[in-house]
């Protein structure tokens, strides 16, 4: 099965919103439509970023589930422009 991640760049978090609690709501939201590998919190350029690996059947399901994902963290903190990438044989392809 494909395995694919969502990476979202986190800005201002929501009022009482503690920063801890946005990795693991990530994860929890995609681990609602697909089985999670991975999650990560890094700073790049001075930004945060949660990065979800997942693995999903078809791009179009992937998509989606990058949507909610996105959608999960909306919730607590502003987010900036995602990106969703594929793995294919051991380079990440960006899809959308």
């Amino acid at each position: 099965m494909p395995s694919f991640r969502v990476v979202v760049p986190v800005g201002r978090l929501h009022a009482g919103v503690p920063a801890p609690s946005i990795e693991p709501a990530a994860a929890e939201a995609a681990a609602q439509v697909a089985v999670v590998e991975a999650t990560s919190v890094d700073v790049v350029a001075g930004e945060a970023r949660i990065t979800v690996r997942f693995t999903a059947d078809r791009l179009d399901d992937a998509l989606a589930v990058a949507l909610h994902t996105v959608r999960g963290i909306d919730r607590l903190a502003e987010t900036g422009s995602w990106r969703l990438t594929e793995r294919v044989g051991g380079r990440w392809f960006r899809r959308a």
